[in-house]
């Protein structure tokens, strides 16, 4: 039996997310915290009006700060009323077409790897601070990479 460990960690960072929007949707964004979400506008079953995806072709970046309105976390998707140019339009986001997510207030942020993502990468390469560096038995040592103070 072979691990699908990228599977794995893909639902976990979704998870996370949905975590996060639960909070959200239960007692609404706050204490400066800031929610920016990119996502794939061509994956099936994302509903946003035609006009906004012809702005947005491949993928776009939504806010969730101070003018959301009637989000709903699903399973597999979430619901939003967003503003845009003072036009209120309803989006709804499967969460299989997140890219990534970010909170600056918090400082934190994941990248959720995706298809496209692993096909624009260089097979068993990583650019990291323009060097490349080879992966060995798919480990990567990250304390190589650890940001000193």
């Amino acid at each position: 039996m072979k691990i699908n460990y990228p599977k794995i960690l893909k639902k976990n960072m979704t998870n996370v997310l949905k975590d996060v929007l639960h909070e959200i949707e239960s007692n609404e964004i706050k204490e400066g915290h800031c929610l920016y979400i990119t996502f794939n506008t061509n994956k099936n079953n994302v509903i946003l009006p035609k006009w906004l995806n012809k702005k947005h072709p491949k993928e776009m970046t939504i806010v969730i700060q101070h003018e959301y309105w009637n989000l709903k976390v699903l399973e597999k998707k979430f619901e939003i009323l967003l503003s845009f140019n003072n036009v209120k339009v309803n989006l709804t986001v499967p969460f299989e077409s997140i890219i990534s997510f970010a909170d600056p207030y918090a400082n934190f942020g994941l990248r959720i790897n995706s298809e496209e993502n692993n096909l624009k990468r260089k097979k068993d390469k990583i650019n990291v601070n323009k060097k490349i560096i080879k992966k060995k038995n798919n480990v990567i040592d990250f304390t190589k990479f650890k940001k000193l103070n």
